[in-house]
């Protein structure tokens, strides 16, 4: 058995002692989770059902478990009186290692507004009140899929709304591949790869990330593989041959791949050179004559400026054609790849530019590697986990945290970091998404669906429904 396949091992160290300090009397615990604002105005929910599938499924407590964990906890406080093997051991005897837990969620995929329940969490047997919020650890790691959606899916709207001003009719079909998912190498994990690979491909197809389409497929019951890429070459074979054989070496790539498309890199030694001179005229008719696209990749340098100077030169010597929207575009064997320096912050400035330059979106393909997989943090759209409610000595309590902090001017105002109290519900009223108690607002239905009770997974999704969700409206 895996270390980090133990349950009983996957909480912050802290949490052992909570069975002790919670107060005598306490049968339940009831907590939520909210993004509580961040960079962006809505989140959309997803990963929940891969956390579920892989850790929490099923008899998860064994006895072998419990074991390993009543011989590696001591050592981590020095004491024996933090962990308690007999509160695991009730739940392996009573329940054959089954969780007894229920969790609500919205359904994955959802777009939900800042300051908004998206998930809540409670026991289901009394003596297990402590077990709500040890699960918040594994479970607070949903933040990460969300928010790598949340930012894939804000940079669609920048394609779309750039596509739209500037790209050809026939091109906004194009936009599923516009942004590349180049992330694998620069995350933490192969589990970090996969989690955050998926989440990207809820709003692009275009990735390099093999295992995120492994997890769509395996854990959402994904129909087909999303994630799609096209044979190309990095710097190890373009400069195989030295600075002097570089032309050969891009020959070579044509040859290889004589139809469909191919992506070469070229600034191994001049970007400016390789577009104007190789590209430009040696292999321009070879390039031109080809069933295929030729994509040629900048890896240095500003973006905006350089881009701008490649698309001259480009269109300089293989010409373009005006749109119907009125910007320039390169032959359709032509396109330019920029994946170096990309950020949602430079897909602006790089839009932008190429906009006031006339040129239209649909030349350019992007890449996106360690900002899009990796460049994020659960403060990015501030994920939280707390408790709202409890039953205490068979009384109901409303369980809420307030405090208060110094603005710039050194005066007392309340954080932005208060909580909210009582059960919840998540309901549509006039076609905003409101957290209300769950004795309010009767007429309306509680969005949050039962998606775990009792160590079965209940109402699953699959990643076309989760895809269907997210899209942009």
């Amino acid at each position: 058995m895996k270390t980090n396949e133990n349950i009983l091992l996957l909480a912050d160290a802290y949490k052992y002692s909570h069975h002790k300090l919670y107060y005598p009397g306490t049968s339940t615990i009831y907590s939520y989770m909210e993004s509580r604002g961040g960079q962006f105005n809505d989140t959309v929910f997803y990963g929940l059902q891969y956390f579920l599938k892989h850790y929490l499924e099923g008899a998860v407590i064994t006895k072998e478990k419990i074991d390993e964990a009543a011989a590696f906890l001591p050592q981590v406080f020095g004491r024996n009186d933090v962990f308690d093997r007999s509160k695991f051991d009730q739940i392996l005897n009573k329940y054959g290692g089954r969780l007894p837990v229920r969790i609500k969620a919205v359904p994955e995929g959802s777009v939900i507004p800042v300051n908004n329940v998206m998930m809540t969490i409670e026991n289901t047997d009394p003596d297990c009140f402590w077990l709500s919020n040890f699960l918040e650890t594994l479970l607070m790691q949903v933040w990460y899929p969300s928010t790598v959606a949340t930012l894939s899916r804000e940079i669609r709207k920048i394609v779309d709304s750039y596509y739209k001003d500037t790209a050809s009719s026939a091109a906004q079909a194009g936009i599923d591949f516009v942004l590349n998912d180049f992330g694998f190498r620069g995350v933490s994990s192969v589990e970090s790869a996969g989690l955050g690979g998926s989440a990207h491909l809820l709003n692009f197809r275009g990735s390099d990330t093999i295992i995120g389409s492994v997890l769509a497929k395996n854990y959402y019951e994904a129909q087909q593989v999303y994630g799609v890429s096209v044979p190309a070459t990095e710097h190890s074979v373009c400069t195989l041959l030295g600075e002097e054989g570089e032309l050969e070496v891009f020959r070579h790539v044509l040859k290889s791949f004589p139809t469909g498309i191919v992506a070469c890199v070229s600034d191994s030694f001049d970007i400016f050179r390789a577009c104007s001179e190789y590209w430009g005229e040696e292999l321009k008719e070879m390039i031109l004559s080809r069933d295929g696209v030729l994509v040629i990749r900048p890896d240095s340098g500003d973006p905006v400026f350089t881009l701008l100077k490649v698309f001259a030169i480009l269109m300089n010597k293989f010409g373009y054609t005006i749109n119907d929207k009125g910007y320039k575009v390169l032959p359709p064997q032509v396109r330019v790849l920029q994946g170096d320096g990309v950020n949602i912050d430079m897909i602006r400035f790089i839009y932008g530019a190429l906009k006031v330059n006339g040129i239209s979106a649909e030349n350019l393909v992007l890449g996106m590697g360690g900002a899009l997989l990796q460049k994020v943090d659960r403060d990015t759209q501030k994920f939280a986990f707390k408790c709202s409610y409890a039953e205490v000595n068979g009384k109901p309590v409303d369980v809420q945290k307030s405090p208060v902090e110094l603005d710039s001017h050194g005066q007392l105002v309340q954080s932005f970091k208060k909580s909210k109290a009582g059960k919840l519900k998540l309901i549509l009223k006039d076609d905003q998404y409101q957290t209300v108690r769950q004795e309010s607002e009767p007429a309306f239905e509680d969005k949050l669906l039962t998606v775990f009770e009792n160590g079965e997974l209940i109402n699953t999704n699959n990643f076309e429904a989760v895809r269907s969700r997210a899209a942009l409206k």
